[in-house]
């Protein structure tokens, strides 16, 4: 599905070369230990991932099997989501810009919201109120990155709130130009007789109606140059036989973004979506995932583990970044080599 000018040069060797330039990446090493955020790091030397192999980077299966009560927490998990709290060093990339991020208190939106504050971004996160032990965590992080943060918990299914939620976040931090629609909901339905209707709907609510509202909310705030970029998965296209009512919003968010992006091409406003393969969040202890499957988590991808969450914040960086002012519309993986889009 990669797209080629005349150099022959693919949009994924782009991106990889995007990625690859950038003067900062996402934390190093391995899950971090229980306890209070870290502060950003001010060594200016290589990421300590530099010349490592990725599929020695972090933990990989068997993990230990564990349940929580969605969302979940990932203060709780064992062991922890990498998030790039330790040693994500900005560079400036989004100075000045203003960020809403839902889901941003754990998992992809957490890596997110520090890396975004530490490229000089002020942030704003939503969450549901449960998930307030992982989210003064994240305002911390951005804090101690110098910029402002914004806590604006709330559930996302309910159409009054979102449209609260961007207009609260646009003037708390005084004006918004980035917008990451990033909470979802996730549930293991063996079978489509199992699924209800009630089930079907709170995730078609949460990760696609939501987008909507919040997007169209969105409106009267972005000006030329600003970006949302979606979370959307490889589910979109390579489903599981058991996340029926997941893969088919992660597929609507994939059709969303770009039939969008050709609308706002004439606003100056960039859409684009990520499509994350396998990673360590509270989505996976919190999704009913039988233990066998919880275990082995991740062992699937060509990497033998699933991802960490600060691995894939800089895609978030660079999509928001004006440096890929040329790219709209499109869907960018990561999925440890599995090469699903």
């Amino acid at each position: 599905m990669s797209q080629h000018d005349n150099s022959g040069i693919s949009r994924r060797q782009l991106v990889g070369g995007l990625v690859g330039s950038m003067a900062v990446t996402a934390v190093a090493g391995h899950a971090n230990a229980a306890g209070a955020p870290q502060t950003e790091t001010t060594d200016s030397g290589p990421h300590p991932l530099t010349g490592k192999d990725p599929r020695e980077a972090y933990p990989k299966p068997p993990f230990e099997y564990q349940t929580q009560e969605p969302p979940g927490l990932a203060s709780k998990m064992n062991p922890r989501p990498d998030h790039g709290e330790q040693s994500y060093k900005g560079s400036g990339r989004l100075a000045g810009r203003k960020a809403l991020i839902t889901g941003g208190d754990s998992g992809i939106g957490r890596a997110a919201a520090i890396a975004f504050a530490r490229e000089g971004a002020d942030v704003a996160i939503n969450y549901l109120p449960v998930e307030e032990p992982d989210a003064k965590e994240v305002i911390a992080l951005i804090e101690a990155a110098g910029r402002k943060a914004v806590a604006i918990p709330g559930d996302i299914t309910d159409e009054a709130f979102c449209q609260k939620l961007v207009n609260d976040a646009a003037t708390q931090l005084g004006g918004l130009d980035i917008l990451v629609n990033n909470a979802a909901r996730q549930r293991n339905v063996e079978s489509i007789n199992d699924l209800s209707t009630e089930l079907f709907d709170k995730t078609f609510k949460t990760n696609v109606y939501a987008m909507f509202w919040i997007t169209k909310a969105a409106m009267a705030h972005l000006k030329p140059g600003a970006a949302i970029i979606n979370t959307a998965s490889v589910q979109a296209h390579k489903p599981d036989a058991n996340l029926l009512d997941y893969a088919s919003t992660k597929a609507a968010i994939v059709a969303f973004t770009k039939s969008l992006a050709k609308q706002l091409a004439e606003k100056g406003v960039r859409v684009n979506a990520v499509a994350p393969g396998p990673f360590w969040t509270p989505l996976q202890p919190s999704c009913g995932k039988k233990k066998e499957k919880f275990e082995q988590f991740g062992a699937e991808s060509p990497w033998g583990r699933p991802g960490q969450p600060a691995e894939i914040a800089p895609l978030y960086v660079t999509l928001a970044a004006a440096e890929t002012s040329y790219s709209s519309g499109q869907v960018f993986c990561a999925d440890g080599g599995a090469g699903t889009f």
